[in-house]
């Protein structure tokens, strides 16, 4: 791949995705079938992953798995980091709500100045699919997040940080999380691993038509990244991506996402480090960074590139600790050329710098 060369100076962004593995304030149950942390464990969870945000020292980190925003802003307050903005929609902790319910939500610290910030919690109309045994599945389980930032010398980017349904099987069950299925009976094991299946795929359809939205006729860099539950190469992935079809469209690069990893172009950073999540033995890439094309130094809308890609996964081989993250952390150096004077005066980055929710 060519080296991006631009005519005009060239400003740094870092961007960073972090499964946090159930984030939770001390003797809080989150999940009936799981011990709440006790002072202890919330301590050292949270020391490590101040620890964690410490060495990223990313401008943006967009974080999955909190169930408390209150742990998240301490864990950011110990890291030694000042992010002015965090949210993490539906993991509230005021009077009227005390973290999130039923499962953990997504969320998003920022250095960068915020013109807007909204959640989707539903699919676009139309969009929802049945689910054997569960209904129309119509709503994000953990709605992604889109934020419009803007950098210091006024380039604006938009950043969705997501967190698609798992593979673990669906299994049925009562409102009190009694198991309505025998869940030793391979077949029945199967059907569930199949509403897991169909519940990620519409989950990435809804993602495909929000991404599209974002990209469509505008020339907005745009990163998306979180827990995808699924490889790069995935159906799913490939869903939300579209990257196949620049082969045979040009024009689908204007809706089109690309992996940074493949944008990288060093192939020495990319040796056998490429890994954020192991399951039995197997190493596979499930928090990812895409970028749309104004980050492929190829595009003739190119404003910037991928100068490098860092996995953070060594804590997967010291063993099972529910006080670590059971996922590497992923981080991107980005690089954007400073906008011009005249569309910086002019263009989106003139807009109200007050966080907006549902505004773009």
């Amino acid at each position: 791949m060519r080296p991006f060369v631009s005519p005009a100076p060239l400003d740094t962004l870092t961007v960073a995705t972090c499964n946090t593995l159930n984030l939770a304030l001390p003797e809080r149950v989150f999940y009936a079938n799981q011990d709440a942390y006790t002072r202890n464990q919330y301590e050292r969870k949270v020391q490590w992953l101040a620890n964690r945000f410490q060495t990223l020292n990313a401008d943006i980190l967009a974080v999955q798995e909190v169930w408390d925003a209150a742990a998240l802003q301490e864990a950011l307050k110990l890291s030694g980091l000042h992010y002015p903005f965090v949210t993490v929609p539906g993991a509230e902790n005021t009077d009227a709500q005390a973290g999130a319910s039923g499962t953990p939500r997504v969320g998003i610290a920022t250095r960068l100045k915020v013109l807007a910030c909204r959640s989707f919690p539903d699919f676009p109309a139309g969009l929802g699919q049945p689910i054997p045994g569960l209904g129309i599945h119509d709503k994000f389980e953990r709605p992604p997040l889109v934020a419009t930032l803007q950098m210091k010398h006024g380039q604006v980017v938009s950043v969705l940080t997501c967190h698609l349904k798992s593979k673990r099987p669906k299994f049925l069950q009562d409102e009190a999380g009694n198991p309505l299925e025998d869940r030793d009976n391979p077949k029945i094991a199967a059907l569930a691993s199949l509403r897991s299946l169909i519940m990620r795929g519409v989950e990435a359809l809804a993602m495909r038509c929000l991404v599209i939205d974002l990209l469509r006729h505008t020339r907005m860099p745009l990163v998306v990244m979180g827990d995808f539950n699924d490889t790069p190469d995935s159906v799913t992935t490939q869903l939300i991506a579209a990257t196949s079809e620049v082969a045979y469209d040009r024009g689908a690069r204007d809706r089109a996402l690309f992996n940074a990893y493949d944008l990288l172009g060093d192939a020495a950073l990319k040796k056998d480090v490429a890994y954020s999540h192991i399951h039995q033995g197997s190493p596979a890439v499930l928090d990812q960074i895409l970028v749309s094309e104004e980050f492929d130094p190829l595009s003739k809308h190119s404003v910037g590139d991928v100068r490098r890609l860092d996995y953070f996964n060594d804590h997967l081989h010291e063993g099972r600790d529910r006080t670590r993250s059971d996922h590497g952390f992923v981080r991107a150096l980005l690089r954007l050329r400073f906008p011009d004077k005249e569309r910086a005066a002019t263009g989106p980055n003139s807009a109200a710098t007050t966080p907006v929710a549902g505004t773009f």
